[in-house]
């Protein structure tokens, strides 16, 4: 006898549990189509539905890339899943930095980066700004230490350097054999170093003499070359040094006490007579304008970084949801948690589109204008901030765990909102260029 198919043996239980007789009596006004529907209803729902794939890249960028160039955005991806994220949440508790994933991501940045131009934009705007946000997806600090090392510190000696002092730090910085910082902040002049650093250069026979003190120094606690800025004295007008490390009078102190990228090691620099020979004074760097030219780069990558932040938190607060089971269901099945993610998704691909735009006319114009770059940082770093906060709401008390991944980019996004520019000065720096008026004090 042939073995009795599922949906008699269905019809069998069902026979046993109810009267049939009656409910087909109760249900003459139905139509078979009606019954057909009803039944195919019951069975969707017993069978549990596919969950649709996590993607943060919801409209595409990804596709703006080349075949080469997609390879190289999943070379990046790929090492920060596979390397940093498993370790990640516990060198961020403890405020260390992982000294010993620097070998493979040296390995990673030479199979990507490789040996183009030492600047912020070394892969083209777009993709290295895409490159950025793939690191900070997964960590803002290592993407900040990256960021330090090859675009600040490197960037200054490439931008700003003769072919000698290009050829005599940047292939070993290249390899990470040699880390590099860079100190531009001091503890009483953050917005206002355009207007005159407390740092001074003073030039004598034998070189410079440099006296002051630096804050939020990135990589420094632990960088062979710091590259510092510095006012002369005889003009006022800002110089830019390489420091090395040993050099007498140089003392370095790491900052603590921090609650966003604890993993990144910043350090007040402390600068009593250093002597620096005229052979590591920056050629290229004459006044503020030329620091302002790299900020303008940085800035827009750091936009770049704040979209990969939030592109994080969406990711993973999504996970989360689909797996948090309250009131017998998923959470995602309950409407505010779906308005908290589509709002979230929103935020992202309205940051993704715009650092999209503004890289493209990078790549068309070969430069960016500051208002550009400070649109992009202003208005990232807000979508940024609701964006993380959400998810940290979402979770609960759980948002406030290292192990769900959302509290630990909830804190670092308020670093990355306030360095490069804090969000009032670039949207000053927006107002002037649109009204034609400055706000400035």
């Amino acid at each position: 006898m042939a073995p009795v198919t599922l949906p008699f043996a269905g019809l069998a239980r069902l026979f046993q549990q109810v009267n049939l007789p009656e409910m087909v009596r109760s249900l003459g006004g139905v139509s078979p189509q009606e019954v057909g529907l009803l039944l195919k209803s019951i069975a969707s729902k017993r069978r549990p539905k596919a969950v649709p794939p996590i993607n943060g890249d919801f409209y595409d960028i990804g596709d703006t890339l080349a075949p080469d160039e997609r390879a190289i955005q999943l070379l990046v991806r790929d090492y920060m899943e596979q390397r940093v994220r498993p370790v990640i949440a516990g060198y961020w508790e403890r405020g260390e930095f992982p000294h010993e994933l620097v070998p493979s991501f040296a390995a990673m940045i030479a199979a990507t980066f490789g040996t183009r131009p030492y600047t912020i934009d070394s892969l083209g705007p777009v993709l290295t700004g895409i490159a950025a946000m793939e690191m900070a997806r997964v960590d803002p600090s290592i993407y900040t230490f990256f960021g330090v090392q090859w675009g600040l510190a490197m960037g200054s000696i490439y931008l700003f350097g003769s072919e000698e002092q290009r050829q005599r730090w940047l292939p070993a910085m290249q390899r990470f054999e040699l880390i590099g910082s860079w100190s531009l902040t001091e503890p009483e002049v953050g917005s206002a170093t355009a207007a005159g650093l407390t740092t001074t250069a003073r030039r004598d026979e034998q070189g410079w003499v440099l006296n002051g003190v630096k804050k939020w120094s990135g990589n420094a606690p632990f960088a062979d070359v710091h590259v510092v800025f510095a006012r002369d004295v005889s003009d006022q007008q800002v110089k830019a040094f390489v420091v090395e490390r040993g050099t007498p009078g140089l003392r370095v102190e790491k900052l603590t006490g921090k609650l966003a990228l604890r993993v990144v090691q910043n350090a007040t620099v402390t600068l009593e007579h250093v002597r620096v020979p005229e052979a590591n004074r920056l050629p290229g760097v004459g006044s503020f304008r030329d620091v302002a030219r790299q900020l303008t780069l940085a800035r827009g990558v750091v936009a770049w970084a704040m979209t990969g932040t939030a592109m994080g938190a969406y990711e993973r607060t999504l996970a989360y949801a689909n797996q948090r089971v309250q009131f017998g269901r998923p959470i995602t099945g309950f409407q505010l948690v779906q308005q908290g993610l589509v709002q979230m998704l929103g935020n992202v691909t309205a940051m993704q589109t715009l650092c999209l735009r503004m890289s493209q006319l990078y790549a068309r114009d070969g430069k960016i204008s500051h208002e550009r770059a400070s649109l992009a940082k202003a208005f990232c770093g807000e979508r940024m901030r609701e964006t993380v906060a959400i998810g940290r709401g979402l979770l609960g008390g759980n948002g406030i765990l290292l192990e769900h991944e959302v509290g630990r980019y909830f804190a670092d996004a308020e670093a990355l909102y306030s360095y490069e520019g804090t969000h009032e000065m670039n949207t000053l720096i927006v107002g002037r260029a649109i009204t034609g008026v400055s706000a400035f004090l």
